[in-house]
Order: C-alpha cells, then sequence, then structure tokens
C-alpha cells in the first residue's frame, strides 16, 4: 500500500513538472511577436516594394530575390531564415530562439496576406520615412522580448553576445553589406535611399530596445549627503545607496549617493539638490532595464 501510495504521488509530481505554464507574460510576449511580425510587413509591402527600395537581412535578400526572379517574399524569408536560425540555435538561448521560430513563421505568414494591401503615393520620401518606421517598430517589439525577426537580427544578437557592440548597430553592418549586393538589381538612388530608410529602422529600433524604459541613474557627490539623501527619500520617494568615496587629488573621503528615478522627476530632483548643495557634482546616466524594487 505504501509502495504504491509513493508511486501515484511520484508520478503526479512528474505530471505536473510536464504540465506547461502559459503565464501572462508569455501572452503578452506572444502579442507582442504578432504584432512586430505584422507591423515588419507592413513596412515591406507598403513601402519598401512599392516604392522600388530594398532593405538589409534577409528581407533585403528577399526583395532581391523578387526584384530578380519574381518570387513571394514570403517564401524566401522562410527558406533563408530557415538556414540562419539553424546557425543561431547554436548562439542563442533556447527561449530566446523558440519565439524567434514563431516570429519567423508569422513573419512569413503576413508577408503573404498584406501582399495584396495598397497604399498608393507619389511621394517617395513618404515610402522611405515609414519603411523604415515600421521596420523599426517591427524589429524592436520583437527583439525587446528576447526574440528576433531572425536575418541580421540574429547575427546582431550572436555579435552582442560576445562584443560590446549595440545590436542595432551590429544589424547595421550587416544590412549595408546586403544592401551593396543589391545593387545589383536597384539604382544607385534607389540604394541611397534605401540607407536612409534602414537609418530611420536602426534608429526606431534602438529606441524600441533601449530608450522606452523612462529611468534615470543619478551619481551625486555631496558635502551634504545626509541632508540630500533624507529629500531625496522623502520628497522624490525614492531610496538612496550610499557608498565610500575619496578624491584622487584631495585624498578627501566623500560619501556618495547613488538613486534611479523616473525620468518625470529628474528635472525636480535637479532643483533639490542645486537649493541644498549648489556645489554638488551631479552625474546623469540614462538606464536600459531596470529589475526589483528601489534601494534603500
Amino acid at each position: 500500500m505504501i509502495k504504491k501510495g509513493l508511486n501515484k504521488i511520484n508520478f503526479e509530481n512528474i505530471k505536473i513538472l510536464m504540465t506547461p505554464r502559459i503565464t501572462l507574460q508569455t501572452l503578452l510576449n506572444i502579442a507582442a511577436v504578432i504584432l512586430g511580425a505584422f507591423l515588419f510587413s507592413i513596412g515591406v509591402n507598403q513601402f519598401m516594394i512599392p516604392g522600388n527600395l530594398g532593405d538589409g537581412g534577409v528581407s533585403g535578400l528577399a526583395i532581391i530575390i523578387l526584384y530578380a526572379f519574381d518570387i513571394s517574399p514570403a517564401i524566401s524569408t522562410l527558406v533563408l531564415n530557415g538556414i540562419l536560425l539553424v546557425i543561431g540555435f547554436k548562439f542563442l538561448s533556447r527561449r530566446g530562439m523558440y519565439y524567434t521560430i514563431f516570429a519567423v513563421i508569422m513573419m512569413s505568414i503576413f508577408l503573404g496576406i498584406t501582399d495584396s494591401f495598397v497604399i498608393q503615393t507619389d511621394e517617395i520620401m513618404l515610402n522611405v520615412i515609414f519603411g523604415g518606421l515600421f521596420l523599426g517598430l517591427g524589429n524592436g517589439l520583437v527583439i525587446r522580448i528576447g526574440a528576433t525577426t531572425a536575418g541580421s537580427a540574429i547575427l546582431g544578437r550572436i555579435v552582442n553576445k560576445y562584443t560590446d557592440i549595440k545590436i542595432a548597430n551590429a544589424i547595421l553592418v550587416f544590412d549595408l553589406m546586403v544592401i551593396t549586393i543589391g545593387l545589383t538589381v536597384l539604382t544607385i538612388e534607389q540604394v541611397l535611399l534605401t540607407v536612409v530608410a534602414m537609418y530611420i529602422n536602426v534608429k526606431v529600433m534602438d529606441f524600441m530596445i533601449e530608450g522606452m524604459n523612462p529611468k534615470k541613474a543619478i551619481t551625486i557627490v555631496s558635502q551634504k549627503p545626509e541632508v540630500l539623501g533624507k529629500l531625496i527619500n522623502s520628497e522624490i520617494g525614492r531610496g538612496v545607496t550610499m557608498m565610500n568615496g575619496k578624491g584622487f587629488y584631495s585624498r578627501e573621503e566623500n560619501d556618495i549617493l547613488y538613486v534611479v528615478i523616473n525620468k518625470s522627476k529628474l528635472t525636480r530632483l535637479k532643483r533639490l539638490i542645486k537649493h541644498y548643495d549648489e556645489n554638488a557634482f551631479v552625474v546623469v546616466n540614462d538606464v536600459n532595464s531596470v529589475l526589483g524594487n528601489s534601494i534603500a
């Protein structure tokens, strides 16, 4: 009886462990991938291709193949991304790869669906600006959750993993290489306009990945650290970390305050510091991400 009971418990435990858990964050990530793939497809089908422009990465190669052999980007992107997924599987996290595979499939589906959508415009700069905007929004949404739209984005994440180069900058280098190949089917003018669209793409993507967190890290060197620390606690409502420091030239020891605040409170904090210590040395840094609660 006891043995049977233990076996039953073990079996139930294994069953629980094997049951997949779908959290709210997982659903939000899936929604971000779907929206990102859709926006990316809109950028390609409704702005880049109608403007006879190119693109970077796999989508750029797909557009070149379209111009040269009239093969749909929905098909060529799926094939080319499949090859890169095999390479990226060795370098990227398993979780990120699963999302990337899903993103590749959704992107190919949306490239096929949105192929029939028509946005008429006679102004090429509208294609350049909005093409770059939609590509950047789509790429940024997908990369922000730890996935990619494959293509040069996979190569960009690999470079970012082993170097200090930003993902967006690494992608730009790979994309420019594809644009060079595009000279076989595009004019110099079309290539230059494509470079402008790619620049917009990178800037929007960079903002989506790193600039959506409205946090600022403030380092304060003051002769009144106790006063400022209490005021930041009470007036700004943030915890403060106090660190020991020493001046290199004067050799005087000073307490250094470190606090992370919302960007909206930065001006208020600067006024507070200036009012109580005009000689305080203040450094403001951008923060890409913040985990946990305020530091006390």
